[in-house]
């Protein structure tokens, strides 16, 4: 892909999300669906079917019998909460490197829907880049051990569902797990551990800030785990933009929310798309504590080649491809 179409590209995404920065309605009436992953080896034709047809219609869905257990993700949030309680001189020790998506940051993050900071801070674990960026064991005992293994976890059931979308495209049964191969040095998936911050009283009034803009997401596939009674997500197929008519997502610890990422649009000629999301402050007289949330980042390996079925699009490997999308959204790293 040339510099200049890369650029075009690039420029149209950042146009279409610049105008998603309005409140907008609530809507109830648009399904988000729950798949159960349940005896999948077996079921994998019909469990295939419905994340097409769940993809296509909305492009967000849930999955149920996941194989995650409960007291697993639990697990990860008290982790990850007892990581965002580290004193914020700990924390700095470990900055973000933007190129490789790996370290802490805190409103660094600006969405092109708003121009404003999201009000959260987030530590991002891309295998291959974490020399230097974990908490020692005295600051945080059994982190790094734990993070690990979820992310591996993490990974299994986004290939579970790859696999799926593989086979609908056209592609064998493989192809996107040999694409998201975490034994390689181009491994770029991401665990990403969230902590939007509590409501400041003279600021709950305010709709100009907002805990996370609406956006697409860079990557194939998104595995959102979210925390009970901490609201918030809202959800617009991209198809229907135009009516800024935002569903919300409550959480439910038993699934997994997922969504399908620009990466799987692009390399599924733009069958599979890539839908905006939020997370809006709340409203007086909701919860006003801090949210956290945990997602899984499935994002193909730098060296993989981007082409769909049809090769409606060049060619682009992941990683020139996720660089595009990153460098527009955060400052100062």
């Amino acid at each position: 892909m040339s510099q200049a179409a890369a650029a075009s590209h690039e420029l149209s995404e950042l146009a279409k999300e610049s105008r998603m920065g309005a409140m907008g309605s609530v809507t109830t009436a648009r399904e988000v669906r729950r798949i159960d992953l349940g005896d999948f080896d077996r079921r994998k034709a019909e469990i295939a079917d419905q994340l097409w047809d769940a993809a296509v219609d909305v492009g967000f869905f849930q999955l149920a019998n996941h194989g995650i257990d409960l007291a697993r993700m639990r697990g990860a949030f008290a982790m990850a909460e007892r990581f965002f309680a580290l004193p914020e001189a700990v924390k700095a020790q470990y900055p973000l490197k933007k190129a490789l998506n790996a370290g802490w940051e805190s409103r660094a993050q600006v969405r092109p829907s708003t121009g404003t900071p999201d009000q959260k801070e987030s530590y991002q674990i891309t295998r291959p880049h974490m020399d230097g960026l974990w908490p020692t064991e005295d600051e945080l005992a059994g982190f790094q051990a734990a993070m690990l293994d979820f992310e591996a976890r993490s990974w299994q059931v986004a290939m579970r569902v790859l696999s799926c979308f593989a086979l609908k495209l056209g592609f064998d049964s493989g192809f996107f797990t040999r694409a998201h191969d975490p034994a390689r040095p181009s491994y770029q998936s991401t665990l990403r551990l969230l902590h939007y911050y509590a409501i400041a009283p003279e600021a709950q009034t305010q709709i100009d800030l907002w805990r996370a803009g609406a956006h697409t997401d860079f990557d194939c596939l998104t595995l959102l785990y979210q925390r009970q009674g901490q609201g918030g997500l809202e959800v617009l197929p991209g198809k229907e933009m135009e009516t800024q008519a935002w569903t919300p997502v409550p959480p439910d610890e038993d699934a997994i929310t997922c969504n399908i990422g620009d990466m799987l649009m692009r390399w599924s000629d733009d069958q599979l798309p890539s839908n905006f999301h939020r997370v809006k402050n709340p409203l007086p007289g909701d919860y006003m504590g801090p949210r956290y949330s945990i997602a899984f980042f499935a994002q193909a390996n730098r060296d993989a080649v981007i082409e769909g079925p049809g090769r409606k699009y060049p060619a682009i490997t992941a990683g020139d491809y996720l660089n595009q999308r990153v460098a527009a959204n955060f400052k100062g790293y």
